[in-house]
């Protein structure tokens, strides 16, 4: 097991290694043997889906950080960690480091504690005003490295969290100035360009439990009742069925959100809706029908018999499974000037 002093004045003289310029630079150590640190822990930040922006901590040269993660990581590819140095750290570059640690197990109290955990990176600090970690948390994460962005080319698991963000001298002498600088850490959210769909049914109460087939986006899914992941954007679903009347409704996910979408199961008889004056009789296979209500009606030839006073209309129809209709009269009037 490695020990690593973490401290400077005024806490400890620190056991220096021999050479502190081997770099992992985020690379997957050879051996999981656990580190042991004694660590100055000024507070924590949480990356989460619903803080996009991310939350921000001040470290000094010999201090850290616990970050961890929302409950929630289903919209989440990865956490970026940003270290913000002051101008006048370059004319001191080389001086310190920043080193990432995970598999804490617990999380850390605020102070100085002792902690055993796993290197995730270990690099002298960059000569950069900015240096950019991204540690991807899934295997598809789609990160890519950039001159802006260095990217773990190892998963960081979520059971991993909490992690431990470090500032810490690597050459004797520290100066004054150093002492009394002041970094910033900033931890955010990588998120996924995607959204989710959680769909429930409403049966009609004499066809409870019938099958049907749904499409997304033209896609057959087999298990309607687990959560749909999509990408942002506009969507279509579609409902085939012979117990019910096939549906096509569009709908929008998005980012990082779940969209919660009831839908009810129509019953396929087929309906007719009559629209006529008062005092109209209406007739569907000679049997008189209210007119104030819609018909259910069986597939297949019928006739339509509607009479208003000594005006009499008689007409087929062919009804179609899970079709709706609508029959209107309409009486106009027609002035004309010569």
């Amino acid at each position: 097991m490695k020990t690593i002093g973490l401290f400077w004045k005024p806490f400890w003289k620190p056991l220096m290694m021999g050479c502190f310029f081997l770099i992992w630079a985020l690379e997957t150590p050879k051996a999981e043997s656990k580190e042991s640190a004694r660590v100055l822990i000024d507070g924590s930040l949480t990356a989460s889906a619903n803080n996009p922006a991310g939350s921000s901590i001040s470290l000094s040269y010999i201090s850290s950080a616990v970050v961890s993660i929302a409950n929630d990581t289903r919209f989440l590819r990865g956490v970026e960690i940003t270290i913000t140095a002051p101008q006048t750290y370059f004319a001191y570059r080389g001086s310190l480091a920043v080193a990432i640690y995970m598999d804490m197990g617990a999380v850390p109290l605020a102070g100085v504690t002792d902690i055993e955990a796993n290197a995730v990176l270990f690099e002298p600090l960059p000569n950069r005003i900015q240096t950019v970690y991204q540690l991807p948390i899934r295997s598809d994460h789609g990160l890519r490295a950039s001159p802006y962005a260095t990217v773990s080319n190892r998963i960081v698991q979520p059971s991993s969290f909490p992690l431990l963000v470090r500032i810490m001298p690597i050459i004797k002498g520290i100066s004054e100035e150093i002492e009394k600088m002041t970094f910033t850490l900033t931890v955010k959210p990588i998120l996924s360009a995607e959204g989710a769909l959680s769909l429930a049914f409403r049966y009609p109460e004499q066809l409870q439990g019938k099958p049907f087939i749904l499409l997304i986006d033209d896609t057959l899914i087999e298990n309607v009742n687990t959560l749909h992941f999509l990408k942002e954007g506009e969507h279509h679903l579609t409902i085939l069925s012979d117990d019910f009347r096939n549906e096509t409704r569009k709908f929008f996910i998005e980012r990082t959100k779940i969209l919660e979408l009831t839908i009810d199961l129509q019953d396929p008889t087929p309906l007719i809706f009559f629209e006529a004056p008062e005092r109209t009789i209406i007739y569907f296979d000679n049997e008189p029908v209210n007119a104030a209500k819609p018909l259910a009606a069986e597939p297949g030839k019928h006739e339509i018999k509607i009479q208003l006073n000594d005006y009499l209309i008689i007409r087929p129809i062919i009804i179609q499974k899970g079709k709706t209709y609508k029959i209107s009269l309409l009486v106009d009037l027609n002035i004309s000037e010569e």
